[in-house]
């Protein structure tokens, strides 16, 4: 039997636990921050959805990069933020009903923004590619859109039921995404050495990092709202960026490589910037 038979299972498992340990700790007013504050939502839309695309695409034409590995950055950039950001965003000193109302409202929107985004990549790249939004309704809405909601609703209902189960859950997701991304890195590891050295690494650095930064200036004057925009532009939902990259190109190995280089990068890269960030915010709380 096929690795891949136990690791995709593992690997949706622990993204759906993971945002049912979010929604557990969440209530139905920060699932619609980001729809009360109309300004706060435009600016998120801006950052993560123009210039963050735009960015990846001038940062792939001038790194001469390969045609799947400018899809696959280009494909990150139009994807919601992964289900995991959220925990990481929070540790870092990011305001909570911010964070859970991105993670709603880039999931929601994706469904719009995702199949209008493929058509001009399609254009762009010469693909004849499409992605109907019933798909990527189906695949947000399994991941993100469901679970948070059901976190939420046990929140809502049993309170002391979902303060028992929360820390379990976000262990078991934790271990579980562990036990799973790790074999998959491995296996994909002679395709993700390929693209170091040709100036994809390079790319990778460069997107993150003006991900950061533009993240950071567009969040406005609260530092927590900074840390929330800035972690979400640079990082962006893997499974979702390699179903768009393979409707394109199904038999590219590069594109799943290139996904799965730039989480660790971005991993990497965005540490000492939350860091910075939890620091800034504990100094912050002792003033």
């Amino acid at each position: 039997m096929s690795p891949n038979a136990f690791i995709l299972p593992a690997i949706k498992a622990s993204l759906v636990l993971t945002v049912l340990g979010v929604g557990l700790h969440s209530t139905p007013s920060d699932a619609a921050y980001l729809f009360r504050h109309p300004r706060m939502l435009a600016k998120t839309i801006f950052s993560m959805n123009i210039v963050m695309p735009l960015l990846a695409l001038w940062l792939a034409i001038v790194f001469s990069l390969e045609p799947p590995v400018k899809l696959a950055l280009i494909a990150l950039a139009v994807s919601p933020v992964p289900p995991f950001l959220p925990n990481k965003v929070t540790k870092s000193g990011g305001k909570p009903s911010y964070n859970i109302g991105l993670l709603t409202a880039t999931s929601m929107l994706a469904i719009v923004i995702i199949p209008i985004s493929i058509r001009l990549i399609g254009m762009l790249f010469s693909i004849p590619v499409r992605m109907p939004w019933q798909t990527v309704a189906k695949l947000v809405g399994a991941t993100i859109l469901v679970p948070l909601a059901v976190g939420i609703g046990v929140r809502q209902l049993a309170p002391s039921i979902a303060n028992r189960i929360e820390r379990p859950t976000t262990v078991i997701a934790s271990a579980l995404l562990v036990a799973s991304f790790l074999p998959i890195l491995f296996m994909a590891w002679p395709d993700i050495r390929l693209l170091i050295g040709d100036g994809t690494l390079a790319a990778i650095v460069a997107i993150t990092l003006a991900g950061l930064a533009v993240g950071h200036l567009l969040g406005g004057p609260n530092h927590e709202d900074r840390v929330v925009l800035a972690l979400s532009t640079a990082s962006r939902h893997p499974a979702v960026a390699i179903a768009i990259a393979t409707a394109a190109l199904p038999s590219v190995q590069l594109v799943g490589a290139a996904v799965l280089l730039t989480l660790v990068v971005c991993a990497v890269i965005s540490l000492p910037y939350s860091v910075w960030s939890r620091r800034r915010a504990h100094a912050g709380q002792s003033t």
